[in-house]
């Protein structure tokens, strides 16, 4: 990302809001030239202009709407689809740790690219002066490789998953896409003592629509709970109940270093 930024600046100089907007283009260029080169998910992460979302009330937790087109989404369904992994009535959770499959490797390079376009911008608009204004942190944007473990689930109608905090196993990052059906994904605090003293304890409602990114760091990650009940009355958003489908998602992470 300095890397980037420092060829920028040589070549266009200390950016007006004008000049801002020429290296915003030169490095959607950028991103263009790597998707050629096969680095990016199918059918171009860049089509449309990306916004970020951040989640006032949690440090750490921003989220992409539209990260893939419908076209990508479909994508991406029938490559999950294709390794037969929800063949069976029973099946409804698939792992990979280490060598991940081609199109997951794929959809972490496009989570790459799109946050390194978000992180950019923000910088150029003078948003990153401090660590929780940025979409994802340096240190773990650039590490090698971004994410080795890979969850897909899926949920049948009313199947939702209970409140926790992911493994400890996993280093800090984590992301998570989801497809088909909408939900709403509540975060809780996790208790201690200050927490423990509010009445009720704060829970934050965030609204996952097909083909949206969410991102979990820093306070996000390790001092809020994740859940999503989709029982009677839980699954309501701006007073309407979403109705319920089939929904899949793509959970990837980073295993901690064993030494």
């Amino acid at each position: 990302m300095e890397e980037l930024k420092t060829i920028l600046t040589e070549a266009f100089g200390e950016s007006s809001d004008s000049e801002g907007e020429e290296q915003r283009q030169l490095l959607h260029t950028h991103c263009a030239e790597n998707r050629v080169n096969g680095k990016a998910l199918s059918g171009s992460v860049f089509g449309e202009s990306h916004s970020w979302e951040r989640i006032s009330e949690i440090n750490g937790l921003w989220l992409c709407k539209e990260f893939l087109s419908p076209d990508q989404q479909l994508n991406l369904l029938s490559s999950i689809q294709l390794e037969g992994w929800f063949a069976e009535p029973s099946s409804n959770q698939a792992m990979r740790f280490g060598d991940l499959p081609g199109w997951a490797v794929e959809l972490s390079s496009s989570i790459h690219e799109v946050i390194l376009f978000g992180n950019y911008v923000a910088e150029l608009e003078n948003c990153g002066k401090s660590k929780e204004a940025c979409i994802f942190p340096q240190d773990l944007l650039w590490r090698e490789p971004l994410f080795d473990q890979l969850i897909v689930n899926m949920y049948r109608p009313g199947e939702g998953i209970c409140p926790h905090v992911d493994l400890m196993r996993f280093e800090d990052g984590i992301a998570i896409v989801s497809l088909e059906s909408s939900c709403v994904m509540h975060f809780s605090q996790v208790e201690n003592e200050t927490c423990r003293a509010q009445d009720p304890p704060q829970r934050v409602p965030v609204l996952l629509t097909p083909g949206c990114l969410i991102l979990m760091w820093g306070e996000a990650r390790y001092l809020w709970k994740h859940e999503i009940n989709r029982g009677p009355g839980f699954q309501i958003w701006e007073g309407q109940e979403i109705d319920q489908k089939r929904r899949m998602s793509a959970t990837l992470r980073k295993l901690c270093s064993t030494d």
